[in-house]
């Protein structure tokens, strides 16, 4: 993360008139003003390109209280598709469709619920404070066939291994998914520098080049709905549940950051020869982390959204013998038992608690928050941790003065509720929606009834 990355705000935008001749150049028919709703799923109306110039005046309106949290009554006004200009992109398994990401506005200003918007209120904050955010995000994601019995399974016959890591052979039978979402994600310049089998049967990831943050952020959301029309294609869909498999890992989301100087695009986070901690960042870094740190049960609950992610969050869990995923509130060097880990190439902080069922844009915005915050007030996060942290026992973790991350959903939006930042960064009407949202979930899964509990307590006493 050392190159000065270019987002939607450096590129030279044309004219909707110019923009509408190019795109039905290329054979475009229809435009998608696309946003999100709370849970970072894509929502959206097609617009002829015809009427392109309308669709980029907010022409496409919508009932909030249609959607899963975009607060609004069905009395209110309908909020307002912003689409940004320079976030065109042709969608690959659909010639005649472009998306372009959008903000919300009600009644003619930004819609203080909006998720894209959180996160630019954020951005405004990083650069009045010199700095531009830089994110890359590893995206996971299971590709699966639907079953006659009802259920799914990996699509390869061959996915079938105990530690399937890194096996080319179910690699090489969804190649032809797999390629095409790649080649797909190439054609609108992401740079994919490499893809393989994860470490659960039908997981797979690919890794490309880091961007604005924002950018990543609609990246993010493309990719998702991008690779499942792919996979739908060939007879698959792909998943994006953290953990479909009670005994394989999850599917993580992790959030690779840097800060850049705005003037000069330098990466603020490389030593350059200051490293107090020894693990290859700046100063700057540090503080950073801390502020992370410090906010790391409160993010939780926006990185790890679901009832589902906690299940992802535990030591173990997989037959493989590790989940990979961090527990507890720490950093380290190029340690995957901490929350924050700094890859060995230094110059980036990874969070590893992410999964890829977030919302991109609120997740990016908090965490973002938590750090310019460390750095405001020089925030320590003290020693490193390059030991294997699943080796200690709880009561050693609580004598080192280590929190652990929420273990449930529940406990997550608890750690939310409580923190002031989450309320300053979300605003009090997504704030309040947020909890309301989420703890009616974990409340609703709690009176569900299980496999689980009937195959224990049915015939028990």
């Amino acid at each position: 993360m050392n190159a000065k990355a270019t987002g939607p705000s450096a590129a030279t935008i044309p004219s909707a008139d110019e923009l509408a001749r190019e795109l039905l150049d290329k054979g475009a028919r229809y435009a998608m003003a696309s946003y999100v709703d709370i849970h970072g799923v894509v929502k959206g109306k097609f617009v002829p390109i015809a009427h392109l110039d309308r669709m980029l005046k907010g022409s496409e309106l919508y009932t909030g209280a249609a959607l899963d949290g975009v607060p609004q009554d069905i009395n209110d006004d309908e909020v307002a598709a912003m689409p940004d200009p320079a976030s065109a992109t042709p969608c690959a398994w659909n010639p005649d469709l472009v998306w372009f990401a959008s903000d919300l506005h009600l009644n003619g200003r930004p819609f203080q619920a909006c998720s894209r918007s959180i996160l630019k209120r954020q951005l405004e904050a990083a650069a009045e404070m010199g700095f531009g955010f830089n994110l890359g995000i590893e995206t996971e994601f299971f590709l699966f066939k639907d079953t006659e019995d009802g259920g799914f399974a990996p699509v390869s016959d061959r996915d079938d291994l105990e530690k399937p890591c890194y096996d080319p052979r179910p690699l090489m039978d969804n190649l032809p998914i797999v390629a095409d979402i790649v080649e797909a994600m190439n054609a609108q310049g992401w740079d994919v520098y490499s893809f393989d089998h994860e470490d659960a049967n039908g997981q797979f990831e690919t890794d490309f080049m880091y961007t604005d943050a924002l950018n990543m952020a609609d990246r993010l959301v493309y990719f998702r709905m991008m690779a499942n029309e792919i996979a739908r294609k060939h007879g698959a869909f792909a998943s994006f549940m953290p953990k479909p498999f009670v005994d394989r890992t999850g599917s993580g989301a992790h959030f690779n950051m840097s800060l850049a100087d705005l003037e000069t695009g330098r990466n603020l986070f490389e030593a350059d020869g200051d490293d107090p901690h020894g693990c290859g960042v700046s100063p700057l870094a540090y503080h950073f982390i801390a502020g992370v740190l410090k906010h790391a049960r409160a993010i939780c609950a926006v990185i790890a959204p679901t009832v589902n992610s906690y299940k992802r969050l535990v030591q173990r869990g997989a037959m493989s013998g590790s989940t990979w995923a961090p527990v507890y509130c720490c950093y380290g060097n190029n340690n995957r038992t901490n929350m924050l880990r700094i890859p060995s190439q230094g110059g980036r902080v990874e969070c590893r608690a992410p999964d890829i069922g977030g919302n991109p844009y609120l997740g990016a915005a908090l965490m973002l928050a938590a750090g310019l915050e460390g750095i405001r007030e020089k925030l320590e996060p003290g020693a490193p941790h390059r030991e294997n942290m699943n080796d200690y026992s709880r009561a050693q973790i609580r004598d080192m003065g280590i929190e652990m991350l929420p273990r449930t959903l529940g406990e997550a939006v608890d750690a939310f509720e409580a923190d002031p930042l989450a309320r300053e960064v979300f605003g009090e009407l997504m704030f309040d929606t947020f909890v309301d949202f989420k703890r009616g979930e974990w409340e609703e899964y709690h009176n569900q009834v299980s496999e689980w509990e009937v195959r224990r307590y049915l015939k028990m006493f």
